[in-house]
């Protein structure tokens, strides 16, 4: 009886917990590209981010849309009201299902994948797809987007904030497209 209860014991101790994961906001980086004029390009980034992925696969991730850091405050102060009207839409959250083989990794492991998702930002609702690298140390997950995913400002009533903003800035042009990478580490 003991042996078989020791037995037991060394499968489940060998076997990995599936258990939530959580976003390190310090370890982890969401970027996007601006350019301006048609040459000058930049790159911002979101000071905060937050989420989870569950046991299930179910990712949710909130981006507060007043962390915005451009380097210039007076810039970041103008997007926040002009461009994402944090006042009335505070959040930009991204859900998606992510599919068991980019989260059930044993330690050591790193693959490449999809994950497919919906963008909710300004009150609009979109699919958004990105190309990630998902490596797997210890309890902490990391994953990476391996090409920059394009989000069209224009599917998010974002354009009169943009015309806005190139108003204001008295510049010829500011593109809708906008280029978005990230680095986010979840851990246990």
């Amino acid at each position: 009886m003991k042996l078989k209860s020791i037995g037991a014991l060394a499968l489940l101790l060998s076997t990995p917990v599936v258990a939530q994961w959580q976003i390190d906001a310090d370890a982890s980086r969401l970027h996007f590209v601006s350019t301006k004029n048609a040459q000058v390009t930049e790159v911002h980034r979101f000071e905060k981010l937050s989420g989870e992925l569950d046991k299930n696969g179910k990712l949710a991730v909130t981006v507060p849309l007043s962390s915005v850091n451009t380097n210039i405050a007076i810039r970041d102060t103008r997007m926040q009201e002009k461009l994402f009207e944090v006042e009335q839409f505070p959040h930009a959250t991204f859900t998606a299902q992510v599919p068991p083989t980019l989260t059930e990794l044993e330690t050591g492991e790193v693959i490449q994948g999809e994950v497919d998702g919906t963008l909710e930002l300004h009150g609009k609702t979109a699919p958004i797809s990105f190309e990630v690298i998902v490596s797997r140390s210890d309890n902490m997950l990391t994953v990476t987007t391996v090409s920059p995913t394009i989000i069209d400002a224009k599917k998010f009533d974002l354009g009169a904030g943009i015309e806005a903003l190139r108003a204001i800035a008295n510049l010829s042009s500011i593109t809708f497209s906008v280029p978005v990478t990230f680095s986010v580490t979840f851990t246990q």
